[in-house]
């Protein structure tokens, strides 16, 4: 409609006419139906499952776009969450006719049928209410349906006394967001991750016997083999698995039934322990009720702690894919002592151009990620009282760091480290060229001795061996005997 009337102002004055008949064409062809909520009566698209509290956000909160809306893990831990509910409420009276119906809408949102009927941006109320609603709303709607009655009636499926029984957007939205945290990071963030260090780790087993020159302070440094330069990086990863996992268990503990400030007011009791209990069954993984639903609503240190180790793995991931792509810089002009895999042009004008773009997209993710942990610690900061009004981008950052980082591991692991290969030649050729070699000869020559050796070979341009000679610190075969890379790969046996 918008982009009509836009066109319509640059129109001629037969084309003007044609697009406002278009527009209005456009605009009878769309059906509504009137709901309401305590405000008054609105319009609502007929084909649509929301409601009028629905309706009421999208012209309040008209912030950023389909792009902004709640990510789709939420809404289904929604799901999950709305199913457990009435499975628990019917135990305490809710009509198995209305429960049954509420728990197959559930199910629809669960397995993804109903996305297109959640248009909320996170950009709302900071408890996340429009969009408990929104879900109330579409469950209400898809169970009426199913049970035949009239769309937006509210019978004999209420979004508030059924679908949100017991309930309040307060426990509801942490409780989806502590479900949908934890079910991302067991089902796609713990597996991809384990791919790409078991894949870091054969590459590490592969290059066990290449020995190269190591490097710190950017500078020449002792040898090491290629095979320990990787290890460290199947260490870094294996304990960002370990760290992401020992979230888990705060993120584990849910807030549903503390409704508005934690007190339980409107559950009856067992509700808590029940909905956690139900849950549980339905993602199988050790959901259970928050020790102090005070803690679970007014503050998120646990979401803030997962955040916590997701920057600690982009931290990790980052300097494994800086090294890799600076340790395959080249061809012929870099380090060049690993060929990484071509996989697409890398220059509009230079003709062969080859990047190490996966080594790219797993930097800028990384950056987006520890941009998104300070938004989250931000956030997490901010509970006031009994409520902490930062919910929505909270768990935004958390749902999309997580899915952004386990997207780079598979794609780096597939389209990078699987493909390595070592360029031993270069290797070779780097390491017999490095001065660093000379802290071989300490033992033999002293510390002292040896930086001159050090120096006056880089000053003249000489080797090692030769400066060593000219200053008769040594001969030929006692250098050939001290200065052996292969014996400089770990601490001297024990006689």
């Amino acid at each position: 409609m918008n982009i009509l009337k836009l066109n319509a102002t640059r129109a001629t004055p037969v084309l003007r006419q044609q697009l406002r008949s278009l527009s209005s064409t456009a605009a009878w062809a769309q059906k509504f139906r009137q709901e309401a909520d305590t405000f008054g009566d609105l319009q609502v698209p007929a084909d649509r499952y929301w409601g009028a509290q629905t309706q009421r956000s999208l012209q309040n909160f008209d912030i950023g776009g389909p792009t902004e809306r709640m990510p789709e893990p939420l809404i289904k831990a929604f799901g999950v969450l709305k199913r457990a509910a009435a499975q628990v409420n019917m135990t305490y009276g809710l009509d198995a006719k209305v429960g049954d119906a509420i728990v197959k809408a559930a199910d629809e949102v669960i397995e993804g049928k109903l996305l297109d009927h959640f248009p909320l941006v996170v950009w709302q109320t900071g408890s996340g209410t429009q969009t408990n609603m929104n879900v109330n709303e579409v469950i209400s709607n898809r169970a009426i349906e199913l049970l035949g009655g009239e769309l937006g009636s509210k019978k004999p499926v209420h979004p508030n006394d059924h679908v949100n029984m017991s309930q309040s957007s307060n426990d509801t939205f942490p409780t989806a967001m502590h479900v949908a945290t934890a079910i991302e990071i067991n089902q796609r963030l713990i597996p991809a991750v384990t791919l790409l260090r078991d894949a870091i780790q054969a590459k590490s087993e592969e290059f066990k016997d290449i020995i190269k020159i190591g490097r710190t302070h950017l500078q020449d440094a002792t040898p090491l083999t290629l095979g320990q330069e990787f290890s460290g990086y199947t260490q870094q990863l294996t304990y960002g698995l370990e760290r992401v996992q020992g979230t888990l268990p705060r993120l584990y503990n849910l807030a549903q039934g503390g409704t508005a400030v934690g007190t339980g007011l409107n559950t009856r009791e067992g509700f808590d322990v029940k909905v956690a209990d139900a849950i549980s069954s339905i993602t199988k993984l050790p959901f259970k009720t928050a020790p102090n639903k005070f803690e679970a609503l007014a503050a998120h240190d646990a979401i803030v702690e997962a955040h916590g180790a997701l920057n600690v793995l982009a931290v990790s991931l980052m300097k494994i894919a800086n090294d890799i792509r600076f340790l395959g810089s080249g061809p012929r002009c870099g380090l060049g002592e690993l060929n990484l895999p071509e996989n697409e042009p890398g220059s509009s004008i230079m003709p062969g151009k080859v990047n190490p773009t996966q080594c790219e997209a797993m930097t800028m993710v990384c950056s987006q990620v520890m941009g998104n942990n300070t938004t989250v610690s931000v956030a997490g900061s901010n509970g006031h009282f009994e409520l902490n009004v930062f919910k929505p981008v909270m768990v935004k950052n958390t749902i999309q760091s997580i899915r952004l980082l386990s997207d780079a591991c598979v794609s780096f692991t597939k389209n990078c480290v699987v493909g390595i290969e070592a360029n031993e030649k270069k290797i070779n050729a780097i390491m017999n060229e490095s001065l660093m070699l000379v802290t071989a000869l300490n033992p033999y020559i002293g510390y002292d001795n040896a930086a001159k050796c050090a120096k006056k070979a880089h000053k003249e341009g000489t080797t090692l061996k030769e400066a060593a000679i000219s200053l008769g610190l040594l001969n030929d075969e006692q250098f050939k005997e001290w200065v052996r890379p292969e014996l400089m790969l770990g601490p001297t046996k024990a006689k």
